[in-house]
């Protein structure tokens, strides 16, 4: 299947889209409000509610404007790398958590999305007084998968 079918398939069954799709994907974490599904063996991520993909839209927004500086990235048209759309996505969760629960480490996987901005907006009122100091820290110092080295017959 070539790129332009698959993005066209994946547009036509993916009506909802997932803002976390690549932490799901990575295994950085799960979401109660997440449905994956297959297209020519491809996995994609869609979420079951409006107001929660809201909520994610909201959050990864805010974070990524937040992190501007420490991504080097001041353009907010463009969509970021792969990496550092992952750093924004995981390290921002993982700050949220943080915020969370201060007395306890940064969490390795975020074990449900929805329930952990749930608890952010219960606690701070709304997502934009989230204590983003903590959250861009986490997004800093995010480290994805190391490149593995290619050998050369």
């Amino acid at each position: 299947m070539d790129q332009e079918m698959f993005r066209q398939a994946y547009q036509a069954i993916n009506e909802r889209f997932c803002p976390y799709e690549k932490t799901l994907l990575t295994n950085h974490g799960n979401c109660s409000r997440a449905e994956r599904f297959c297209i020519a063996e491809r996995e994609g991520v869609r979420c079951n509610e409006d107001a929660a993909q809201a909520r994610c839209e909201a959050f990864l927004a805010l974070a990524r404007q937040n992190a501007r500086f420490a991504l080097k990235a001041t353009d907010q048209r463009t969509a970021l790398p792969h990496a550092k759309a992952m750093r924004v996505q995981v390290g921002g969760l993982r700050g949220l958590q943080l915020a969370l629960t201060p007395d306890r480490p940064p969490p390795t996987h975020i074990l449900d999305i929805d329930r952990l901005l749930n608890e952010a907006c219960a606690r701070f009122g709304d997502l934009a007084s989230a204590p983003f100091q903590t959250i861009i820290q986490q997004i800093a110092a995010f480290q994805g998968r190391k490149r593995s080295g290619r050998k050369t017959p």
